[in-house]
């Protein structure tokens, strides 16, 4: 048998320590029980993981830890597809989630990349917490600044909601009308 090249991740999943980006992406893969006692350790480097899509396909997904954001221009080569994971819980957070995604979204390699910025653990936010996160995010100044459309979804790995959409978005299925999607 002949050695196959290993399979390249075309999609890479990004976002600020913390944010719910392991926990989000095993609960995409479908293989492990995940809860309100679940937990993950930060990602010090990163992890492969391949999610089965609604058209049969597969796609392999880069998750690069938080931890390693000056590093992260590493790991853009052939990238076509990003899903930047902010935690809408966190307001804290937020402001250098949106310095980090305007360093991403500036970086020539990524320019014709999909973008899907997910507002994760929307199970323990409030229900404006989605339009405070934006407003923090400054996204109309994003839409004006940036090339590459941006698809908004809240989700959780914890309730399971918004997954069905990214997986869809990850396929190229047309988001349904209540997702945000944002072009200049």
């Amino acid at each position: 048998m002949a050695n196959l090249p290993p399979i390249l991740p075309s999609c890479v999943c990004l976002g600020p320590i913390g944010s719910g980006k392991t926990l989000l992406l095993k609960k995409l893969k479908g293989n492990e029980e995940i809860d309100i006692t679940s937990t993950s350790v930060p990602t010090v480097g990163t992890n492969i993981t391949t999610l089965q899509l609604p058209n049969e396909k597969e796609i392999v997904v880069r998750e690069v830890g938080g931890t390693m954001a000056p590093l992260w221009t590493q790991y853009y080569r052939n990238i076509t597809k990003i899903i930047y994971v902010v935690d809408a819980s966190n307001l804290c957070q937020i402001a250098a989630a949106g310095v980090l995604l305007y360093t991403v979204l500036a970086d020539p390699q990524l320019k014709n990349a999909k973008v899907l910025l997910v507002l994760s653990k929307m199970d323990v936010s409030y229900r404006q917490m989605r339009n405070e996160a934006l407003l923090m995010l400054q996204f109309a100044r994003l839409q004006r600044e940036i090339s590459q459309p941006v698809t908004v979804l809240e989700a959780s790995a914890i309730t399971g909601e918004g997954l069905p959409a990214i997986k869809d978005w990850l396929a190229g299925i047309k988001p349904p009308i209540n997702v945000k999607k944002l072009a200049n």
